[in-house]
């Protein structure tokens, strides 16, 4: 994790004043594939339509201090697993209301949405301040009758630098493109992750790199060498400075050629651990790319729900 920036500090503050204020219950318009006027019938549609609300709701909240689209698309019985905010819809519409205040020129800059059955997941660069790096974060919605009804994320500040020269959002593989790939494909790249997932990072065996990772592999994780040789000795140090490294897959959300996989990463027996989501974009049956957040897990909750 890099230093804590002013607007984090801020941002962290204000939702700690939304805890306190509310007790705990038990936009730009839509790119044109999400558009309203076409969304119809059959899972397609259902899907297109999860992933227009979560980006409206993610702008209206953020951008506009909108408490109307939360009326409009969320449960008032909102499950919330950010650690600082409370239950229900009625602390989002208050985050909203107070973010707008602070930082009216707050930008949600949504990079790429996946949805499969009742999950969303949304991959943007949160900037509270203008002219700053702001924030990666990976925000999950789980939808029940077409309303979100409880929400997971995780935020990491966005460096200055990078040790692979890619930044944490950019797609690098060709085609670059930010659109998941066709649907019929997701069943393969979900089952190929995950197999290779828990190979790598679960069992802690590098020879999945040689299995499953494509010659021509971009890293976006900051920390670590762009390439096959660069998430070899990077993953390779870490086992070995962790050797009872543990790692629990907690979900998987696919779709086309993306693939995202939130754990729950503890160093050493004992700790709170690490909330990380790791999105690996698969082509011709090789993980050709890989973009991450990871976060602390803090010590305390305004919720009891934990963060997975």
């Amino acid at each position: 994790m890099t230093p804590t920036s002013p607007a984090r500090r801020a941002l962290v503050a204000a939702l700690a004043a939304v805890a306190l204020a509310v007790p705990a219950a038990p936009a730009v318009a839509a790119p044109p594939s999400v558009a309203a006027h076409q969304i119809g019938y059959g899972d397609q549609a259902r899907l297109a339509y999860q992933k227009y609300v979560a980006a409206r709701v993610l702008k209206g909240v953020f951008e506009q201090g909108d408490t109307e689209v939360v009326d409009r698309y969320v449960r008032p019985d909102y499950i919330q697993h950010n650690p600082l905010a409370p239950d229900g819809s009625e602390t989002l519409k208050n985050l909203g209301k107070l973010i707008h205040e602070q930082f009216p020129d707050a930008e949600y800059d949504i990079k790429r949405v996946v949805s499969e059955g009742d999950l969303v997941l949304v991959h943007s660069n949160v900037v509270m301040t203008p002219g700053t790096r702001g924030q990666a974060v990976f925000d999950i919605f789980r939808f029940q009758g077409g309303k979100i009804a409880e929400h997971w994320d995780v935020g990491q500040n966005v460096p200055e630098g990078s040790a692979n020269g890619n930044d944490m959002f950019s797609t690098v593989s060709w085609p670059r493109t930010e659109q998941p790939g066709a649907p019929w494909s997701t069943a393969y790249n979900e089952r190929l992750v995950t197999k290779a997932f828990d190979q790598l990072l679960v069992r802690k065996d590098l020879s999945a790199i040689d299995r499953y990772w494509g010659s021509e592999y971009h890293q976006h994780n900051p920390t670590i060498a762009d390439g096959v040789a660069g998430v070899k000795a990077g993953l390779g140090a870490y086992f070995e400075a962790f050797p009872q490294l543990k790692v629990v897959p907690k979900r998987v959300i696919a779709e086309g050629d993306l693939v995202a996989v939130h754990s729950h990463y503890v160093n050493a027996p004992g700790e709170r651990g690490q909330a990380v989501l790791d999105l690996f974009r698969v082509r011709n049956g090789k993980i050709v790319e890989h973009w991450d957040v990871i976060q602390d897990v803090p010590a305390t909750s305004a919720n009891d729900n934990t963060m997975f």
